[in-house]
């Protein structure tokens, strides 16, 4: 069975094979990567929607967008407490 239409048959099961073999590892960073990849592009996208916007601006668009309005508020009041709160000061260096 075909997964892709635009792959033929022989090449997706050349990926799928290759899939496989990859240590768990490989396909975690593989995953990572992607995520970071898709992340970029969709801060890309925003930038070139709202060009004035600041860096801070963009990430709050970005967990909007992708969250959904109500976790996305959640999330962005927890983020700023955070950052109001006096950090615990490691023993170490």
């Amino acid at each position: 069975m075909a997964y892709s239409r635009d792959t033929s048959p022989e090449a997706e099961r050349v990926q799928i094979e290759l899939l496989r073999r990859m240590t768990p590892a490989r396909k975690l960073r593989l995953l990572s990567e992607l995520n970071d990849l898709g992340r970029q592009l969709a801060m890309a996208g925003l930038r070139q929607r709202h060009p004035g916007a600041t860096r801070e601006e963009l990430e709050r668009e970005y967990v909007s967008l992708t969250l959904g309005p109500e976790l996305a508020a959640e999330v962005l009041a927890a983020r700023k407490a955070a950052r109001g709160s006096p950090r615990e000061v490691s023993e170490h260096p």
